[in-house]
């Protein structure tokens, strides 16, 4: 059968991949291995000294997104910078005098927020300070804020990405304190080929010291812990694994090899490993290292291929350390030293005559482990910045921000006069607009409570010729039963229009055509008298609804044909002012509000009754002048 792509033929009818390249059995053709020599090693150990950052957020994930304090600084400058603009466009929108405006509403609570420079302001000498709030101060007030928050936030970075040190100390050891280094330990070490687990020889023996020295040994691998060989898509793993294990020796040394089958030559073109140690007591934390070799990891990146009787040495390091800031954690480190490679071919023509020389059939590996036991590394963490500094940092960022917006506004007072009483330009607007929903509700109060349609315009008819209008007024009632009790009781009026006395004035005129007609209020008078009446009757001069005591109502019509002037009036009882009522005075403590509500009945009252005299008064005048402008005529 003809060879996969990228392949060479080899003994005429033998197949094998060039150099470089390895065997995809799925795609059954030869791909270049084309992974990086990399090495990764990490210590498996929690640094962070405080766990709070670990449990409410992950700290690695925020520092992918703010590289450095110069992120939570720009951001900071573009807050201070919107906030800015935001206050100088509201500056330039009007006020307006009635408070409501939205663009009023968003200075009023800027000036609000004048917290930091409230009782700073410019004042004159000789004066008290007082406490004010403006639109200024709000503004340097919010400003100041902004910038202590961002620099707190770059502070806090700093403080948790840098709050401790780790501190390395290594001392001389015995042979009590290896012995308590107690670690379960796994060895991953793969070919990167085309092989398979079927061309793995000599694998069982362990050498340990030096080759040549008193302390050369050779045991079997077995005594040492459990090793196998699977199968992987890269090529054939060796694992070797050790529970509980102490490696009192200072060297050791594993080797293997793998040979030559037919169409399945022993050759690798590069190794992959993985050693982790974990502690016996504690799974929690686990040391490892990794990584992938090729070219021998200091050659250029020219594709190899490893093959031939020198063996390719993986050199480790075994370090054992002491946490203490772990409640004395015993773990080993293990670390990758060096890479001696073999036999390599880089030429094609090279690789074919290697196959061809069955001498050459084989790849040899040594895993060496150097086990530092001369000295232990004991490991502990320092805290950099304390409590102390840090609330003294954090109290020098706070005057720093106070300090400069507060340097600010001295400046802007200074120099500019208006805007050392500014807040008075919006006091008084606020005041202004709470006085007329003050007095909109004691309206609302006054008409819910006595049903009167008030401040209305006064004599609205008097340009029409009336000397009065019609303002008889009901309660409001806000169901029946209380419209039927309310008729019960004495109608008081607040409007402003005019309303007869509690008793008619009755006119005797020689040639009088007027009636005067008297009903109940919530009463129609007789429909006869009420036709005969509006057929008969001329347009009235005046019409007036007046209010008695007994809860009874009057009009009184004035006729413009009256011809003879009223009699002469003799002074009555009723003719004279009484007195004003007595009001009911007491102490503070047992005035209560009904109190209150019954002496401003009677003052009502009084005045209603003034009022009404006042009204007689004037159709009387009004009355006489008609007359008297008639005889002339």
């Amino acid at each position: 059968m003809p060879c996969p792509s990228n392949s060479i033929s080899y003994n005429g009818s033998q197949c094998a991949c060039a150099v470089g390249y390895i065997l995809n059995q799925t795609a059954a053709s030869c791909v270049l291995f084309a992974a990086n020599s990399t090495i990764s090693t990490d210590g498996g150990i929690n640094s962070y000294a405080l766990n709070f950052p670990e449990t409410f957020f992950s700290f690695d994930s925020i520092r992918k997104f703010t590289q450095s304090q110069a992120v939570f600084l720009e951001a900071t400058l573009v807050l201070l910078l919107s906030w800015f603009c935001c206050c100088l466009f509201l500056r330039f929108m009007k006020l307006g005098n009635d408070g409501r405006s939205i663009w009023f509403r968003l200075r009023w609570w800027i000036s609000r927020l004048d917290v930091c420079f409230a009782t700073r302001h410019w004042l004159d000498d000789q004066k008290v300070v007082k406490k004010r709030k403006t639109e200024l101060g709000g503004m340097f007030s919010m400003a100041s804020w902004i910038l202590f928050v961002g620099l707190f936030a770059a502070l806090l970075y700093q403080t948790i990405s840098n709050r401790s040190i780790e501190v390395h100390n290594v001392r001389a050891t015995n042979a009590p304190d290896l012995a308590a280094f107690k670690n379960d330990m796994e060895f991953n070490v793969t070919a990167v080929s085309s092989m398979s687990c079927s061309n793995l020889r000599d694998l069982g023996t362990l050498v340990t010291g030096n080759p040549g020295f008193i302390d050369y040994r050779v045991t079997p691998l077995s005594k040492f812990g459990n090793y196998s060989c699977r199968n992987t898509s890269i090529g054939p793993t060796i694992t070797l694994r050790c529970s509980n294990c102490q490696p009192l020796e200072d060297n050791l040394y594993i080797s293997w090899q793998f040979v030559d089958l037919p169409n399945n030559p022993a050759a690798a073109v590069g190794f992959q490993f993985n050693l982790s140690t974990r502690s016996h007591a504690s799974k929690k934390y686990v040391s490892f290292v990794s990584g992938t070799l090729k070219n021998g990891s200091s050659f250029d990146d020219t594709p190899v291929t490893f093959r031939g009787n020198t063996t390719n040495i993986l050199k480790f390091s075994l370090f054992p350390q002491i946490y203490h800031n772990h409640h004395d954690l015993r773990l080993i480190q293990p670390l990758f030293h060096e890479f001696v490679p073999g036999s390599f071919f880089s030429d094609e023509s090279q690789l074919r005559s290697s196959l061809e020389n069955s001498k050459d059939g084989m790849l040899n590996t040594t895993l060496y482990i150097n086990f530092l036991s001369a000295y232990i590394v004991e490991i502990d963490n320092q805290n950099v910045a304390g409590p102390v500094s840090f609330l003294a940092d954090l109290g020098g960022l706070y005057c720093i921000c106070i300090g400069i917006f507060f340097y600010l506004l001295v400046q802007f007072e200074f120099r500019i006069k208006k805007l050392r009483n500014e807040d008075i330009v919006l006091r008084r607007i606020r005041n202004r607009r709470k006085a007329q929903d003050r007095w909109d509700k004691l309206r609302k109060y006054v008409m819910y409570t006595w049903g009167c349609k008030a401040l209305e315009d006064y004599y609205e008819s008097i340009d029409e010729g009336s000397g009065c209008v019609n303002c008889g007024t009901q309660s409001v009632h806000r169901n029946g039963s209380s419209h039927k009790r309310r008729q019960q009781e004495t109608v008081i009026s607040f409007n402003r229009k005019l309303s007869l006395p509690k008793k008619t004035l009755v006119q005797e005129c020689s040639d009088t055509v007027g009636s005067v007609k008297s009903f109940t209020l919530g009463t129609t008078p007789n429909p006869e008298e009420s036709s005969s009446h509006s057929a008969v009757r001329p347009p009235l001069q005046m019409e007036s609804l007046g209010s008695t005591k007994d809860g009874k109502q009057q009009f009184v019509h004035a006729s413009k044909e009256d011809s003879c002037p009223p009699k002469a009036l003799t002074p009555t009882i009723d003719d004279i002012i009484p007195p004003p009522p007595s009001l009911e005075l007491k102490d503070a403590s047992e005035m209560d509000m009904s109190d209150v509500q019954k002496n401003l009945r009677s003052l009502h009252e009084y005045n209603v009754m003034l009022r009404e005299k006042l009204v007689a008064t004037q159709s009387l005048f009004r009355s006489l002048a008609t007359k008297s402008t008639e005889s002339q005529t």
